[in-house]
C-alpha cells in the first residue's frame, strides 16, 4: 500500500516541468536523477513531495503544488487554456510554467487588456469567481461620448442590459469627460461583456478595456501586455483571506 501523499517520480518530475514520462524516463535511465541522495532506477518510484529530497543534475528540485501568475493579457488572446483557431493566454508562457496546467480565473474579453490571474488552485479560483464573495473588478475604460454624472447614478442603482438582465451596482468615477470620456467601472459580478453591455444600456460605446485590479490584486504597471510574473506571498495571502461581501 502506496503512503498517502506519495507519488511517481515521473509524475513528479513532469509536473515540475522536466518533460514528458517519457523524456523523465531517460533521464533516470541516463542517471541523471537522485532521490535522498541515491541514484533513482526506476521512473515510477513512489516519493512524498516537499519531504523526500529529489535532484537533476545535480540541481535540487524545489516541488510546488500550486503556481499564481500575474498577466497583463494583451489584446488579441483568448482567456483560455486553448482553443483551436486563436491563441489563448495560456500560451504566452514557457513550457515551465505551463507544466502546472494553470488556468485563467475568469474572462477577460479577446479585444481587452489588463489583469488576469493564472494559477492551477482551483479551490482559490472558486472562491474568487464564486458570487456569494462579491470580489470587486475595476476596469479603466475610453468610451465614445460624454460621460455624467446621470450614468454615474444610474451605475450605482444598477442598469437593465439588453437581454432584461439588471446587473448589481456599480461604481463609475469620471476622470474625463467630454465626446471621449475616460472613466474607472468597478463592477461585483462577471456576465458575459458586462462592462461594454453596461454602456451601451446608456447609450454609449466602450472603444477600450484594460482591468487593473481584482480584489486586493492590483495590476503591476511594470508589466508590458504579455508579460507576467509569480504573485508575492502577500499577494497570495491577501487573495485566500477575502471575506464576502455584506
Amino acid at each position: 500500500m502506496v503512503e498517502k501523499g506519495r507519488q511517481r517520480l515521473d509524475k513528479v518530475l513532469a509536473h515540475m516541468g522536466f518533460g514528458t514520462r517519457k523524456e523523465i524516463k531517460k533521464l533516470v535511465k541516463e542517471k541523471r536523477v537522485r532521490v535522498n541522495g541515491e541514484l533513482a532506477n526506476d521512473p515510477g518510484l513512489h516519493v512524498l513531495p516537499g519531504r523526500d529530497h529529489i535532484e537533476v543534475d545535480g540541481e535540487p528540485v524545489e516541488y510546488r503544488q500550486h503556481i499564481y501568475l500575474m498577466l497583463n493579457k494583451p489584446q488579441g488572446f483568448l482567456s483560455a487554456t486553448e482553443d483551436r483557431f486563436a491563441q489563448a493566454v495560456v500560451d504566452l508562457l514557457p513550457p515551465e510554467y505551463r507544466a502546472f496546467h494553470p488556468f485563467p480565473v475568469g474572462r477577460l474579453d479577446k479585444d481587452a487588456e489588463g489583469l488576469l490571474l493564472l494559477t492551477n488552485d482551483g479551490k482559490l479560483a472558486h472562491q474568487l469567481l464564486s458570487p456569494k464573495k462579491r470580489v470587486p473588478k475595476t476596469y479603466f475604460a475610453v468610451v465614445c461620448g460624454m460621460v455624467t454624472e446621470t450614468d454615474v447614478e444610474a451605475f450605482r442603482h444598477g442598469v437593465i442590459l439588453n437581454d432584461g438582465y439588471r446587473t448589481m451596482p456599480g461604481k463609475l468615477k469620471i476622470l474625463r469627460s467630454g465626446p471621449e470620456s475616460e472613466v474607472e467601472l468597478t463592477i461585483y459580478e462577471g456576465k458575459y461583456h458586462q462592462v461594454k453591455r453596461m454602456f451601451q444600456s446608456v447609450g454609449k460605446k466602450v472603444t477600450y478595456l484594460k482591468r487593473i485590479a481584482m480584489g486586493p490584486l492590483i495590476l503591476d504597471e511594470r508589466l508590458k501586455p504579455g508579460e507576467y510574473r509569480e504573485l508575492s506571498e502577500e499577494e497570495i495571502k491577501n487573495l485566500r483571506e477575502l471575506n464576502p461581501a455584506r
